[in-house]
């Protein structure tokens, strides 16, 4: 019998299973990786299938098992492990995953005592290591480094945990951690240890893992860290050594525990424990990222310092991505640099999730995620290239979407290197040539460049796909409905009327789109400016009110008073949340994306609603101006966030649910990057109840613009 299994089925010692349980039955035949697939000859397929489900290794998924019943002509001297080969298509690797406990012992003891690079089968990294499949030696960046004798002698033991592990590698034949100083020069000695001891100085380092790289500091040395980073606002991840040290800078609950202590080992957002560490670690903030040690690198450098954590910032530029190559992070201006001589072939920043309830929230989806994929009803082979923050791209094919690696933001030279070639690496992975390739309806959007090149190299289509309905689709998919009432609230999106939108109320589907009501459009004076310098915002909600404004002087409102009627207008709910931040003192200037509405979240969880807070649609506008001609010098902050924001949300789900009632639905949807605040969430699912609903939420999609790809995809594939 011929046996060609699908799935995740490389990487994760499957050959090896298979050839302890044959040769435990004594049967004849071979294995061996055919593309993406592992392929079974034997001379008892049956048996062998029935003996092999019990003992699957712990990472293996199984999702299609082809049988071929002709009779058996191979050889009956046993059964071995072919040398693997063809293409094929699919990805049939597992995310990499933290390093094991058995892999940690052997870190202590041993042979593999303090080697950073220890893993097994079960463990470590594959996609960041990957140039192609099937996933063996040669097709990984370990192919730069040849087995010693001790790690070879592993490699073709069947007894051995690492038989056929193709990653194994000690301190003698694999590769090796470096210190160097500020200028590039190595240091002598012990790279972790002398690395640690320079972190307990005060110093900053870099520190270079299993997808990237990061700025490390101790937590007593942030404000040195923004000084030096130029940061002064946006908050940092943790990284603390253990599970009992959490508890010391956050409260988690039993469901952001189970995903901090997963193998996939995100950065986790939770509730934090305020002082003034935690303070100035994520200021204004109620929460703080934290995540547990994941490379072997983490744990030895914990073992060198007597400390409970440590900041881990992504090692870039701001607005660029992670930096990989050696000798251009040098260049970062640090005191010191850990660095290892391995290449990374795939970078991968760290996943950022957010648990409301029980229910996960991607903030970013990228390392122990990726690659993975969503059964689709639509079939067809599509790229889409998403918006322009938050990128990720996605590939289409065979009823199925797989999306990139998070990427970046913004429009520059590196992030546009990044999106091509995690889209064409993933498409040569997939063997897809598209027939669409999909972008925002945004006309400015540097990923269009891209879009453009490969439909000229391919004979594909462009099609553009409006913000907000890619936002829709990709919830759709996400909750597999093939339509929906949905609320779209972000900071910005390409309206088709040249606006820009952001608090909508869509009936969507894959095929199109309805907008039945949306915010009441707000002038952007000087359009980019008012996204930074919030006076602006606040402006031109008191020239709609007729109120005097007093925050520019005569000069300046005669110049903004002109701009009133040829601004572009916003009905963003992330806008009307940056005036409100600004209006009650809580934030005057945006340093980084999202944060007046982050440090309004605060506010909304503490408040309550104040009476006398309405607000109307005209039209299908819902007004939202009147609402700052309110406020109570008496009220606290936190009350009028509340009523401000409360009024909003019920106005829009009323509307939301009167149209899904007509259209016989019984649940709404929200998805946006605004939709990341709990309190707004909770609004919102408040507001659905009262009127017989309930509420569709994200839990593999990215809420945010991270997602977009994923509508992009389902509308083209619909298209096809």
């Amino acid at each position: 019998m011929r046996i060609v299994i699908k799935g995740v089925v490389q990487g994760v010692g499957f050959r090896p299973t298979v050839h302890r349980v044959a040769t435990s039955l004594g049967l004849n035949g071979r294995v061996w990786n055919d593309g993406p697939d592992v392929v079974i000859d034997t001379d008892e397929g049956n048996t062998l299938l029935n003996a092999l489900y019990p003992h699957l290794p712990p990472l293996a998924v199984i999702e299609d098992v082809i049988t071929d019943d002709s009779v058996y002509t191979g050889e009956r001297n046993g059964f071995k492990i072919s040398a693997s080969w063809g293409r094929g298509s699919g990805v049939s690797i597992p995310s990499d995953t933290a390093i094991c406990d058995r892999c940690l012992n052997d870190m202590r003891h041993g042979r593999r005592k303090d080697y950073a690079f220890t893993t097994c089968t079960e463990c470590g990294a594959r996609f960041t290591l990957l140039s192609s499949l099937p996933y063996d030696r040669q097709n990984t960046a370990m192919n730069e480094f040849s087995m010693c004798c001790d790690c070879s002698n592993e490699y073709h033991s069947e007894k051995d945990r690492r038989f056929h592990h193709q990653t194994v590698c000690c301190d003698a034949c694999g590769p090796k951690y470096s210190l160097y100083d500020s200028t590039g020069n190595r240091i002598n000695g012990d790279p972790v240890k002398d690395f640690g001891d320079m972190l307990c100085s005060g110093k900053i380092g870099v520190i270079k893992g299993m997808g990237g790289a990061h700025i490390c500091a101790r937590t007593s040395d942030v404000k040195k860290l923004r000084e030096w980073y130029g940061r002064p606002q946006k908050p940092f991840a943790v990284m603390v050594r253990n599970e009992t040290a959490i508890h010391r800078y956050a409260e988690p609950t039993v469901h952001e525990i189970s995903e901090l202590t997963s193998r996939r080992r995100p950065i986790v957002l939770m509730k934090k424990k305020e002082n003034d560490v935690t303070g100035s670690i994520s200021p204004g903030l109620d929460n703080i990222g934290i995540f547990l040690p994941y490379a072997g690198i983490h744990h030895l450098l914990f073992d060198s310092m007597d400390v409970d954590a440590l900041i881990m910032t992504s090692a870039n530029v701001p607005g660029e991505p992670m930096m990989l190559d050696n000798k251009e992070l040098f260049g970062m201006g640090a005191d010191m640099y850990l660095l290892h001589d391995q290449r990374i072939i795939n970078r991968a920043d760290d996943t950022v999730i957010r648990m409301i309830g029980d229910r996960t929230s991607f903030i970013r989806r990228s390392r122990g995620y990726t690659p993975s994929y969503i059964d689709i009803p639509y079939d067809g082979n599509v790229l889409a290239l998403g918006a322009q923050e938050n990128i990720a791209a996605t590939v289409a094919c065979r009823n199925r979407i797989y999306q990139t690696q998070y990427i970046g933001d913004h429009d520059s030279e590196g992030v546009a290197e990044y999106l091509e070639d995690a889209s064409r690496s993933l498409m040569r992975m997939l063997d897809v040539t598209p027939d669409i390739v999909a972008v925002d309806l945004h006309p400015g959007y540097g990923n269009r460049r891209l879009a453009k090149r490969i439909c000229e190299e391919t004979n594909s289509e462009m099609m553009e796909v409006q913000h907000h309905w890619a936002h829709c689709a990709s919830l759709l998919i996400d909750n597999e409905e093939s339509e929906g009432v949905i609320l779209a609230l972000d900071g910005t999106g390409y309206g088709d009327d040249g606006n820009a939108w952001g608090g909508e109320v869509m009936y969507a589907s894959a095929e199109g789109y309805e907008r039945i009501a949306h915010l009441q459009y707000i002038p952007l004076l000087g359009s980019e400016k008012a996204l930074y310098d919030l006076r602006r915002l606040k402006f031109a909600i008191d020239c709609i009110n007729g109120t005097e404004s007093m925050l520019f002087d005569d000069d300046s409102k005669a110049v903004l008073n002109k701009m009133m009627t040829k601004s572009v207008k916003s009905s963003s709910l992330g806008r009307l949340l940056d005036a409100l931040a600004f209006s009650l003192g809580i934030c005057d200037t945006r340093t980084y994306d999202g944060e007046p509405a982050m440090k309004t979240e605060p506010f909304l969880s503490r408040g309550r609603m104040l009476s006398g807070y309405r607000t109307e649609t005209v039209g299908k506008e819902i007004m939202t101006a009147h609402l700052f001609t309110m406020f109570g010098k008496d009220d606290r902050k936190e009350d009028i966030a509340y009523s401000v924001v409360r009024s909003v949300i019920d106005e829009m789900v009323g509307a939301a649910c009167d149209t899904a009632v007509s259209k016989g639905l019984d649940r709404i949807g929200v998805t946006g990057g605004v939709s990341y605040s709990g309190p707004i969430c909770e609004m919102i699912d408040d507001a659905a109840r009262r009127n017989g609903m309930g509420v569709m939420h994200h839990s593999l999609v990215p809420n945010g613009d991270g997602g977009i790809s994923v509508g992009q995809a389902a509308i083209s594939l619909r298209r096809l």
